[in-house]
């Protein structure tokens, strides 16, 4: 497949863009990426939290055809691959595209040992999330996710537009200074699918192994480790 040809983005255009969108609403920022990238363009999707569904959902509406990319660790909750089920059809996604890691659970055992996101989460992240992530954007030159500044301190300082030196990628946050009620307010007034988890207690949902319950925001991921970035957005 011939690589989309990227647009010439210098540091200094990428700055001027961030700066301007901050006043912009986040459908005229995914109106710019769909505009500007094309077939470029891919959306992050976990199909866990609201804010992954609401950009879904905008994006989808402009190209149905966008390369949408899911990461399957092997480690999801039934519950988010209902939600990829239903979402597939409500928002008619035509390009959803499921990544895998290379390793099976029982190759990683194998190798690193039982229960490798117990001992060193960072390493599991790794293989299960970053990797895949990476082949999932192979060729691609911009990447929408859902990531808002109010969900984390680690995350206050997300820009709306940016170069993703990880993955080779303009990175395009449309609703970063979104709050979680603005959030909710457009998921609801749209009746967009979401995962059930989240109306269970559940705040932030990944693997089923390192999700817990009951606690506010992405402290509920990896409890017992000082960790609450899977490696994707750092």
């Amino acid at each position: 497949m011939a690589t989309p040809a990227a647009p010439a983005l210098s540091p200094e255009a990428i700055a001027a863009l961030d700066a301007r969108f901050e006043s912009a609403s986040p459908p005229e920022i995914v109106a710019w990426a769909v505009e500007t990238f094309g077939d470029g363009l891919s959306v992050g999707a976990s199909f866990g939290g609201a804010s992954g569904m609401a950009i879904l959902h905008m994006v989808a509406a402009l190209k149905p055809n966008v390369h949408v990319f899911v990461l399957d660790t092997d480690y999801l909750f039934e519950e988010t691959h209902e939600t990829m089920r239903r979402s597939r059809e409500a928002l008619h996604l035509a390009n959803l595209q499921v990544y895998k890691p290379l390793l099976s659970h029982e190759e990683q055992a194998a190798r690193h040992g039982s229960a490798l996101w117990m001992r060193d989460p960072d390493l599991c992240c790794e293989l299960r999330k970053v990797e895949p992530n990476r082949r999932a954007l192979e060729g691609k030159t911009a990447w929408v996710s859902g990531l808002r500044r109010d969900q984390s301190e680690g995350r206050a300082d997300t820009p709306i537009v940016s170069w993703n030196q990880k993955f080779g990628v303009v990175k395009i946050n449309p609703l970063a200074n979104w709050t979680e009620k603005e959030t909710w307010a457009y998921i609801l007034e749209n009746k967009i699918p979401y995962n059930p988890l989240l109306d269970q207690g559940y705040t932030s949902i990944g693997c089923y192994n390192c999700t817990v319950p009951g606690v506010q925001g992405r402290a509920g991921r990896w409890s017992g480790f000082e960790k609450d970035e899977c490696g994707l957005h750092t």
